[in-house]
């Protein structure tokens, strides 16, 4: 709920910023802005954290393989010149150079996949809470209103009844 109070202090700050004549821009207090972006993200939770290490590692773990595997494949090209004769030789090395690409490809592959699942069960999970949250709000003010429009009710009564009860003693008097 922290985040949601910060981005609407965030809005209200750029809204309420000077404006510059002619180009409908606006000119904000940069630290001000960066204090409250730093908020927002210390307010992040932590599964977001989490996923954007997913990321980062899924990224680092590719490039390790792409680099394994290119060095894999320039070794089998240096047996494959310092073994010309040997004809099989090269081909198993390029079979099995493929076979370590196509296996790191498959590895990035289920990593990706993986990590945008991990996102995307976060964001879910993320939005039934504010869903819920603005539900468990809302009917607390719809509530209140019923109460105060039940109260409301009553008083009106019992001040139209009074009301009446005056006008009968003012008729009635001669």
């Amino acid at each position: 709920m922290e985040v949601m109070k910060l981005l609407e202090f965030l809005q209200e700050t750029i809204e309420n910023s000077s404006k510059v004549p002619i180009t409908g821009k606006v000119m904000v207090d940069k630290e001000e802005v960066m204090d409250i972006i730093d908020q927002i993200i210390n307010y992040l939770p932590d599964e977001l954290k989490k996923a954007q290490w997913v990321m980062n590692e899924k990224e680092r773990i590719l490039a390790e393989a792409i680099k394994d595997s290119e060095g894999l494949k320039k070794e089998s090209m240096d047996m494959v010149k310092k073994q010309i004769e040997n004809h099989d030789i090269s081909k198993d090395a390029k079979v099995r150079a493929e076979q370590i690409i196509a296996a790191a490809q498959r590895d990035a592959k289920a990593m990706r996949l993986g990590a945008r699942d991990y996102a995307d069960e976060i964001l879910c999970e993320l939005e039934r809470e504010i869903t819920n949250k603005s539900t468990d709000m809302l009917m607390g003010v719809k509530k209140d209103v019923e109460e105060f429009m039940t109260s409301l009710n009553t008083k009106v009564s019992s001040t139209s009844g009074t009301i009446r009860a005056n006008i009968k003693e003012l008729r009635n008097v001669k």
